[in-house]
This record gives structure tokens, C-alpha cells and sequence, in this order.
């Protein structure tokens, strides 16, 4: 049966399994949907059983245009998406107004962009929601998540990491940094999360293993781009040598929780849900 009180959602879908949840929580709730793959950046095999359409990146008068045909009135971005060069995104008339507009404001950085995407689509006529809202996942209390805890050392690290976080999210740079023995190894930039890690881990030295400490930036637009872990950034940590995880409770989206604790707890390195104060 269709929920009727409950409008059409757009989903935008890049990389990982994101899109396919928020999807099949529309499935059981017998929400409408129309699930938009990106083209180069979404795995059709994630989506099998699904009806969808691909699109790509650049053209968005064409997204706009199936997503009205749909009847949407509300869309969701998820799923990760690489920023290209925007020659690369080969932009057709609606998107090169986009470009063209964002190209006048001074602050070009991928919060900016994020916030920039989402005036747009409400300028369309469509409100965008945060995934965590959609999946009912707003609510992450501080504490550990799993069977593990930090120690003292530990938590001096994720105490320098969430300062080091704050400053680098200020300037709209990164959500995550990698702390050991007080030591920053790495922040994240434009390479993501994952390859923050694999760097790092080959910075590591002998010991405790490193930190991830992961926060909103003060500035966050989460309806677009919320900080975000799951099992796989929970098995790339294990692999690169890490101790643990510290993301922030309140603001951080974990794509299938039950899943993301289960998978720390096997691989012996605790996740923590801090409070960061701004």
C-alpha cells in the first residue's frame, strides 16, 4: 500500500550503499520514489531489483525535469560524489547557470558548493532532506558504540583531534583528521576519508595506533554532504593499523549502524560517539 501522506522523494544517488537504503526505506514505507544513479559515480549492481534511471552529473536541467515527470517534491543527495573539474562535467544550460553563478561568490569550497546545490533545488521547487532524517538515524548519543572504549592516551588524541577538526571545518577544508601519541598525521582535504587513512597509515608509528576523529564542519550543510562512516571506513581504519574511531554524536550519518558496531567490535578498535564543543 502507498503511504499517501508522505511525498515523492528524488533520490540523487552516487557511490556506496546509502542510496540503496534511503530506497528500500521508501520500499517499506510504501513511499513513492525515483531513484536518479550519476553516471561514473553510482554502481548499478547496488541497485539491482530497483527501478532507475541514470544521469549524468552535468546535466542538470535533465535531473530537474525527470524528477517533476516523477511527481517529486522532495530529494535527497547520497552517496559519495567525486568533484570533477568542471570541464569535466560537461554542464548543459542549467547547470552552466549554476556555474556561472557560483563563480561570483568568494567562498568556492565544497561546503559552499553543497550549500550552493541545495539553494538551487529549492529555487526548483523542491525541499531536500538529510539523509540521517530519512532513515530515522538523527539521534547518536555520545558514548561508546561498541564493546570498546578509549584509554587515556587515547582520549588526550581525540580531545587534539577534535580542536585540529574544528579549525580545519572553519575553513571549510575537511571533516576528519588522524591523531597518535598527540601527533597530527594527516588532515583530510579533497582525497576523502578513506585515502586520509590509507596515508596516514603508512605515517603510523610503533604503539597504540592512531585516532580518526571525524565532526560536522561548524558551518555544515548536512542536508547535502553529513560526515559519514559505515563498515567499509571501520575496515580501511583495522587495515591501516588505527586504534579507533571518534565521530560526533548528533551530526554524523552511519550508514547501517548495527553493521558499522559489529564490524569494529570484530577488528578490536573502539568507535566513540563524542560532544565537540565549537
Amino acid at each position: 500500500m502507498v503511504a499517501t501522506d508522505l511525498l515523492t522523494l528524488g533520490i540523487i544517488a552516487g557511490a556506496g550503499s546509502l542510496p540503496r537504503r534511503i530506497a528500500d526505506r521508501c520500499v517499506a514505507q510504501g513511499r513513492k520514489f525515483h531513484l536518479l544513479l550519476l553516471d561514473g559515480h553510482a554502481d548499478p549492481t547496488l541497485h539491482a531489483g530497483l527501478p532507475f534511471q541514470t544521469v549524468r552529473l552535468g546535466a542538470a536541467g535533465e535531473m530537474f525535469e525527470r524528477m517533476r515527470q516523477a511527481g517529486c517534491q522532495e530529494v535527497v543527495f547520497a552517496g559519495k560524489v567525486e568533484r570533477p573539474s568542471w570541464r569535466a562535467l560537461r554542464p548543459d544550460w542549467r547547470a552552466t547557470k549554476f556555474i556561472a553563478e557560483f563563480a561570483l561568490k568568494a567562498d568556492k569550497g565544497d561546503n559552499a558548493l553543497m550549500a550552493a546545490i541545495v539553494a538551487t533545488c529549492e529555487t526548483e521547487g523542491f525541499k531536500v532532506r538529510a539523509p540521517a532524517e530519512l532513515l530515522g538515524d538523527t539521534h547518536l548519543a555520545p558514548g561508546p558504540l561498541g564493546r570498546l572504549s578509549p584509554d587515556g592516551s587515547q582520549r588526550d588524541d581525540i580531545q587534539i583531534g577534535i580542536r585540529v577538526a574544528r579549525a580545519i571545518g572553519r575553513l571549510d577544508i575537511g571533516h576528519a583528521v588522524v591523531i597518535q601519541a598527540g601527533l597530527v598525521l594527516g588532515v583530510e582535504a579533497v582525497e576523502g576519508t578513506d585515502r586520509l587513512i590509507e596515508r596516514c597509515g603508512a605515517l603510523r608509528h610503533d604503539g597504540i595506533g592512531p585516532v580518526l576523529v571525524k565532526l560536522r564542519k561548524p558551518q555544515q550543510e548536512i542536508r547535502a554532504d553529513p560526515p559519514t562512516i559505515g563498515p567499509a571506513t571501520v575496515a580501511c581504519a583495522a587495515a591501516a593499523g588505527f586504534s579507533g574511531i571518534a565521530i560526533e554524536a548528533g551530526s554524523t550519518l552511519i550508514i547501517d549502524s548495527e553493521a558499522t558496531v559489529a564490524e569494529a567490535d570484530r577488528l578490536g578498535l573502539f568507535l566513540l560517539a563524542v560532544e565537540a564543543p565549537e
